[in-house]
């Protein structure tokens, strides 16, 4: 490779950030749709409103499409939040372009507004659908250093990718099921198991996720070939952090139009 060829390459990689498309579309879809089924009668009424009929599951990657434009550079931030490992949220300093705490409290805020208009209401509800998905994609709350797991280079079985990507398509993509099998796929709860999952606020869930992205790094090596045997012992982990994403936003949606 040429010295210029290597220095541009060097140059877009520190600058892309977290390019990665988080939990990937079937990923957000699923979390969408298991959330459409926790809804009451007043946030589905309110909801439909807002989103022209459409479901949750078909604008749950509109956050992700519009990076495309960019006038809307200053949300890609909020797609996640980078800590040390053994650090805490509110004690290390705060990106000043926000980030995934401050979406999603931005977007509850602008929804509870009564003043808010409805283009702004429908805007943040279509972030807010989308930000819950990636709350509970466990390298979404990961490291400042590798970009979450994007600069973490791993084989999926035999192709180079990144462990950021594993976790945002690999898996789910590789378990075959569409965004609807997925949900409609969900492991069966007790009411108390149910409870257990709504229960918290917005930060429990983030150090949940948190202590997932801290088992994960220390389960998985540089370079290391990840597949079948990845798949037997992370595939339930992904598939409970799909159906506790779609819950909690249920959850935040009810109360939101309670």
């Amino acid at each position: 490779m040429k010295i210029s060829t290597l220095v541009i390459t060097f140059f877009l990689v520190v600058n892309i950030g977290f390019a990665s498309e988080d939990w990937g579309k079937t990923g957000h879809r699923a979390v969408g749709e298991i959330a459409e089924g926790y809804l009451n009668r007043k946030a589905k009424k309110e909801i439909s409103k807002l989103l022209n009929g459409h479901s949750i599951a078909f604008v749950s990657n509109y956050a992700d499409a519009i990076k495309s434009d960019r006038k809307y550079d200053a949300y890609k931030p909020w797609h996640y939040v980078s800590f040390p490992f053994g650090a805490k949220y509110h004690e290390h300093p705060k990106s000043e372009a926000g980030d995934i705490i401050v979406a999603i409290e931005k977007c509850i805020n602008v929804l509870k507004d009564e003043s808010s208009s409805n283009a702004d209401k429908t805007f943040y509800l279509k972030m807010l659908v989308h930000f819950m998905g990636d709350l509970h994609q466990p390298l979404h709350i990961g490291l400042a250093e590798d970009k979450g797991g994007n600069d973490f280079q791993v084989r999926w079985f035999k192709d180079g990718t990144n462990l950021h990507t594993v976790w945002d398509s690999k898996m789910i993509d590789f378990y075959g099921m569409s965004y609807t099998e997925l949900a409609a796929n969900t492991d069966k709860l007790s009411k108390f198991q149910y409870e257990k999952i709504k229960s918290g606020n917005v930060i429990d869930w983030m150090y949940e996720s948190r202590a997932l992205c801290e088992e994960i790094y220390e389960n998985t090596e540089v370079g290391q070939k990840l597949g079948y045997r990845y798949m037997y012992e992370y595939t339930h982990v992904m598939r409970a952090q799909l159906q506790k994403g779609g819950i909690r936003l249920a959850k935040l949606l009810n109360e939101i139009y309670s």
